[in-house]
């Protein structure tokens, strides 16, 4: 795959390597977001329908992403809006407990901690081990051995959000299936970016917001919930969820009935003239680029960088068990991390520090000059 930088309107003089914070617009995101402007200068030409075919057409095309049918797809406004639908219909039993893992991004861990406070369950967090090399088929079978019978819900993230782990969804799937444990994944850090399959990975519900590597727009996200979900309660009580809520002659008729499959979890006016349109766009994009093919040219982007750590015997995991996206590098004790990221910063590059260490998110529009511009200055402090 070749640099596609000339997709996007990136500034010349700035190393943007921060993905996992937000994405660039693409150029035809940004225009599809002027032109749902604009439409709304017309009122007479939105019509009827556009209130859910285009949202259809979104659903259709995350589904090819993720492997999963339309008709288990909601639109949602946050991760957290789409985490807290999930958790609110997950049953639990007297004595069972929840699992998560350390650090996890806040919104899971505090939507799954409010679980177990409303149920009186523990929460188990598993942590990593204090290794770098293995760390995360450890973590993994960590994971792995603490779910059983009494595990009423693993919540996750699909890769761990400050280190870039790549956890063996597979496994922790196949295991929750055994344990008939719900498996609820956030994939905001990944999915766009990295392959995911929710039917081979046995995920229950699939979680992302849209802003980092599905290229959208902030507020907007898409959310995958399997069929153990389709008789569940939402967090609202929209019209437009409801059967032949896309009759407008029949509104008043109030159904009780809800639309067949995640219909029932799309947020309030989920037919965002502006979004939508937007989150279409990226998602045609990243299709017709495969996000195996993302993977293997962040892989080779990375390998200059990869090459210097190893030379300064610097740890790391196995190539394998990390994303090439999003490469959380720890920085050894000795080494001032502040000072680092004031060089970093002065030196137009973008990335993000989180907790030990920092965090590298190249994309496509990424080229060589942007990591051979982050080694120099990690070579002053290396």
């Amino acid at each position: 795959m070749e640099n596609q930088k000339h997709l996007f309107n990136l500034k010349e003089d700035i190393h943007y390597l921060n993905g996992a914070y937000m994405s660039p617009n693409l150029k035809a995101v940004e225009q599809a977001g002027i032109e749902g402007i604009i439409r709304k200068t017309d009122p007479t030409s939105i019509k009827e329908k556009d209130f859910f075919e285009p949202a259809e057409e979104v659903k259709s095309l995350f589904g090819k992403l993720i492997n999963a049918s339309p008709k288990q797809i909601a639109l949602i406004p946050s991760a957290s809006y789409g985490l807290m639908n999930a958790i609110k219909n997950v049953p639990i039993k007297k004595g069972q407990h929840a699992i998560t893992v350390n650090e996890e991004f806040p919104s899971d861990h505090l939507t799954l901690r409010k679980f177990c406070q409303e149920n009186d369950a523990e929460l188990k967090v598993i942590k990593p081990p204090k290794t770098i090399i293995g760390r995360t088929q450890e973590w993994t079978q960590k994971i792995l051995e603490s779910i059983n019978e009494d595990t009423a819900v693993v919540v996750m993230s699909s890769i761990h959000w400050m280190e870039g782990l790549k956890f063996d969804l597979k496994a922790i799937g196949e295991k929750c299936r055994s344990t008939n444990t719900y498996f609820i994944v956030d994939g905001t850090q990944s999915v766009g970016a990295l392959p995911i399959d929710v039917e081979a990975f046995k995920i229950d519900a699939l979680i992302c917001a849209s802003y980092k590597w599905l290229l959208g727009p902030y507020s907007s996200g898409l959310a995958y919930y399997s069929e153990r979900f389709n008789d569940g309660e939402p967090i609202e009580y929209s019209w437009m969820t409801r059967k032949d809520g896309h009759d407008f002659s029949k509104l008043t008729t109030y159904p009780e009935e809800f639309e067949d499959g995640a219909m029932r979890y799309n947020v309030g006016e989920f037919s965002n003239f502006i979004a939508l349109p937007m989150i279409k766009s990226a998602l045609k994009q990243i299709l017709s680029w495969k996000t195996e093919n993302i993977q293997s040219y962040c892989f080779e982007l990375l390998r200059p960088l990869r090459d210097y750590l190893e030379e300064k015997k610097i740890e790391k995991d196995d190539n394998k068990m990390v994303s090439a996206h999003l490469y959380g590098l720890f920085i050894p004790e000795n080494v001032n991390l502040s000072k680092l990221m004031e060089d970093v910063k002065a030196h137009n590059i973008h990335l993000s520090a989180r907790g030990k260490s920092i965090r590298i998110s190249p994309h496509v529009y990424n080229d060589a000059k942007d990591v051979n511009a982050l080694i120099e200055v990690l070579n002053k402090h290396l």
